[in-house]
Parts: structure tokens; sequence; C-alpha cells
């Protein structure tokens, strides 16, 4: 886990202050404590959403206990494969697939020519589909919550320039962050 800066908001509840980077998330120390018991203890969490919450519970399950997704750490370490790819101007790239028990968790591209100046907005639009690509493989299947500020956060690091694509869409969805603030948790989630 490491210390946030405190610009980002926590993932579970939108506060600012004291974020630590786990299980995929930013949370607060009080979102971390709910999150380590969710993972850690889901049985009991279930026991405990059934007893206070019924609007929680999993319809399907005769409202026995509430709904939980198991959210899991990406290792350090993945199995990934390579693919060798051609664009229309027959630019050779490489695309690799970072897997998790045979899911897509990552995708990442390259080229040998990034060294051209025209090929460097496309490799800056390539990074962008493939940082938030990876976002949403990692929602899809780790259970990592998809937030305005990660979407954001992954826009900013794709940035190769002022004013390309990526930038543009970071500043455009920066106005957006307060009015996410404004909203109830409740709306937000």
């Amino acid at each position: 886990m490491t210390q946030k800066n405190s610009t980002e908001r926590c993932d579970g509840c939108g506060k600012a202050t004291g974020l630590k980077d786990t299980l995929g998330n930013e949370f607060c120390e009080d979102c971390l404590e709910l999150a380590v018991a969710i993972k850690e203890k889901p049985e009991t969490i279930k026991r405990i959403c059934s007893l206070i919450k019924s609007d929680l519970r999993d319809n399907q399950d005769n409202g026995s206990h509430c709904k939980t997704t198991e959210i899991r750490d990406l290792p350090e370490v993945l199995d990934a494969v390579r693919f060798r790819t051609r664009d229309r101007e027959l630019n050779t790239w490489y695309v690799s697939v970072s897997e998790l028990e045979g899911n897509p968790v990552e995708i990442f591209a390259s080229t040998a020519f990034d060294r051209d100046d025209q090929l460097q907005s496309r490799i800056s639009n390539l990074t962008t589909i493939t940082r938030l690509v990876s976002l949403i493989l990692r929602n899809v299947f780790l259970g990592e919550v998809l937030t305005l500020e990660k979407t954001i956060k992954q826009l900013h690091r794709s940035s190769r320039q002022k004013n390309d694509l990526p930038d543009m869409l970071t500043n455009v969805l920066r106005s957006y962050e307060q009015d996410v603030e404004k909203m109830p948790s409740s709306v937000r989630e």
C-alpha cells in the first residue's frame, strides 16, 4: 500500500485525504478498513447486510445475503501473449495482452517507429486506448472500481504533449470533477 496525492479522491466515499492504493483502488482509512473486511470476511459482511440493509440483498438468492464482488489484486508478474500486426501504412505494431487465469487484464501496444513525428499523435491515442481498455478489463475480471478520477488519471498519463487528444479529454473531464463531488454518495455509485 502506498500513500496517494491529496488531490485524488477515495473511490469509496469521495474523501480527498489520506488515500492508500490497495486492492486496485484508492481508499481513505475508513473505506480501506471496510474493503479489507469485505475481502477477508465476505460471509460476515453478507450476514450483516442481510440484517441491516434489505436493499443490498441479492434478489436471486431469496434475500438471504447481499451481493459481494470479490476484488482481487493484480499480481506483480503476469503471463502475457504478444501479437505482431501491421496497420494500413504497413507499420509493424506489437500488442501484448497480460492475462490472469486466461482472462485479459491489461493490454499494451508499441511500434519500432516511435521517432516518426506523424506517429507520435497516433501513439498517444493508442496509449490512451490501451490504458482505458486495461482499466475496463480490470473492472470486468478483477472487480476494480471504475471512477472518473481513474479515467482522468489514465488519460493524463497517456498524453505526450500539450493539447494532444488525451490532454484535451483530460481537461474537459476535469470540469466534471466538481459536479461529482457535489453529488450524494448514493448517486455516485
